[in-house]
């Protein structure tokens, strides 16, 4: 196995995503795009984050809180989060609903490296085929054969994966998630180019700027209205 840097590549963008993000959720469509215009080709690698770290944890169920440690100002935060990423996936026409526990999304977030090491090209068929039912609550992330059918719907080999997700695959995982933070990289999407690491879908003008040769003036943070 070789070791991953987290802040290097092959290919003039990586793009680390987590599939229990909101946020990396509703940015896939809109990087996609970017990514089709400019003609390039993309390191996709998975961020699994450890959100309760940072915003405590929680549990539902039938809709109602039945275990939490977080304060206040946390709930306040993840209940921003959710209206915030929510506006953005209806204007693509798909639905958010928040999940009611932290799942471990770090099987599908393999099969992204596994995609990303095998059929690169079927990499947004992979990321249609999970996170929109993931986010209807129709998906079981952390059920191997689960990942597995989502990666055949998407037309990938899936001969070898769970081999993979258990011994090789997990192990690049873990090493990478061990780098990130000392690397910069903190949250998804983060977009990692000539040495710059910027989270937030709001940087794709800036990125697609630099990318596409800086032509004309530098774009501000924008949002993008799909």
């Amino acid at each position: 196995m070789t070791p991953l840097d987290p802040r290097k590549s092959d290919k003039p963008l990586i793009v680390y995503l987590d599939i229990k993000s909101p946020y990396a959720f509703v940015s896939v469509r809109p990087t996609l795009e970017m990514i089709d215009r400019l003609g390039i080709e993309v390191d996709w690698r998975p961020l699994t984050l450890d959100i309760p770290s940072y915003l405590g944890s929680a549990k539902k169920s039938g809709g109602k809180v039945v275990q939490s440690n977080r304060s206040a100002s946390q709930w306040s935060a993840v209940k921003y989060a959710y209206r915030d990423a929510r506006r953005y996936a209806e204007r693509q026409g798909y639905e958010l609903h928040g999940t009611e526990k932290i799942w471990d999304s770090s099987l599908p977030n393999m099969g992204i490296s596994w995609v990303n090491s095998t059929r690169s090209e079927r990499m947004g068929a992979y990321l249609e085929t999970v996170y929109p039912q993931f986010w209807r609550r129709a998906l079981d992330i952390e059920d191997l054969d689960t990942v597995v059918n989502c990666l055949a719907s998407a037309g990938v080999d899936t001969e070898g994966f769970a081999d993979y997700a258990r011994g090789e695959g997990r192990e690049q995982h873990d090493t990478l998630q061990n780098q990130v933070l000392d690397a910069g990289i903190y949250g998804v999407p983060t977009y990692v180019f000539e040495d710059r690491a910027l989270f937030g879908r709001e940087n794709l003008p800036f990125v697609e700027w630099c990318l596409g040769g800086r032509n004309g003036q530098a774009p501000d943070i924008g949002i993008f209205p799909s």
